[in-house]
């Protein structure tokens, strides 16, 4: 910048790390007017629209099932295993589409592919966050459920629930954005993982051989760390936090690179 330069026409270099801050930003308000409205109250509706579809569930199968596997409440009993399993299905499904979402506004030099993975991971992972505290408080003020909160407990299977859902997300998002056809069939593999994650069952409750294999499924050790936090007498020694961060940095790590590489063949799609 010269001194006799006029003002309106010098350049202003901004920090890498703040342009990507006010980037990703930008793109998150655009996804809240896109996806929501304008108004607060499309935002709202997102979340109650879960919520009464979860409680509709769990008294159901409160209904059904009055003897549930921990504690003396199905609601929460089937809730502590729900919630993560539809926050990672919610994380690693937007987080996949971010390319596809954004694709116009990646033409700009300043928005890169990490923006867009960004943004979209973090409106919907604080959405899913509201929606969790909501249920569960609605359930402890409900129900008599003898529950004790161990937040440490539940802020851990949270952020294990967020890295393998931005993990596995970004891995489909290369893999959707270069192979469309890969979205059907992620979909069609992973509809059984419902039933094979601990929702409606415990771990222990599983015979071998089958509990062993159980095992290597990483859900299963987010819904067991999220159930430990509300039921102290419950022992989840079989969790181990650092198997699923390692599958959510290996797989995260691989979508990266192979974004990073072929960006630009994805764009010309």
């Amino acid at each position: 910048m010269q001194a006799g330069e006029p003002r309106h026409l010098r350049r202003v270099n901004r920090p890498p790390r703040l342009m990507t801050l006010r980037t990703v930003t930008a793109l998150i308000l655009r996804e809240i007017t896109a996806s929501y409205g304008r108004s607060p109250g499309g935002y709202l509706w997102a979340m109650a629209e879960p919520i009464l579809g979860i409680a509709l569930l769990s008294v159901i199968f409160s209904i059904g099932f009055r003897n549930p596997l921990l504690g003396t409440n199905f609601a929460m009993f089937y809730a502590t295993g729900l919630l993560p399993f539809l926050m990672f299905s919610d994380l690693s499904t937007k987080t996949a589409q971010a390319i596809n979402y954004s694709k116009q506004l990646l033409a700009y030099p300043r928005v890169t592919f990490v923006d867009a993975i960004l943004g979209r991971f973090i409106l919907n992972l604080l959405t899913q966050i509201l929606v969790i505290a909501f249920v569960l408080t609605g359930i402890i003020l409900v129900f008599d459920t003898r529950t004790t909160l161990e937040m440490d407990e539940i802020i851990s299977a949270i952020m294990m629930t967020a890295a393998l859902g931005l993990g596995i997300g970004t891995f489909n998002c290369f893999l959707m954005s270069m192979f469309p056809i890969w979205q059907r069939a992620y979909s069609i593999m992973t509809r059984p993982l419902l039933l094979v994650s601990g929702v409606i069952f415990t771990f222990e409750a599983v015979p071998n051989p089958y509990r062993e294999w159980l095992w290597y499924n990483p859900l299963i050790h987010i819904v067991g760390r999220m159930r430990a936090g509300f039921y102290n007498s419950y022992d989840a020694s079989y969790v181990s936090a650092i198997y699923v961060y390692a599958i959510s940095v290996v797989f995260g790590f691989l979508g990266l690179i192979f974004l990073r590489r072929y960006h630009r063949d994805i764009m010309e799609l």
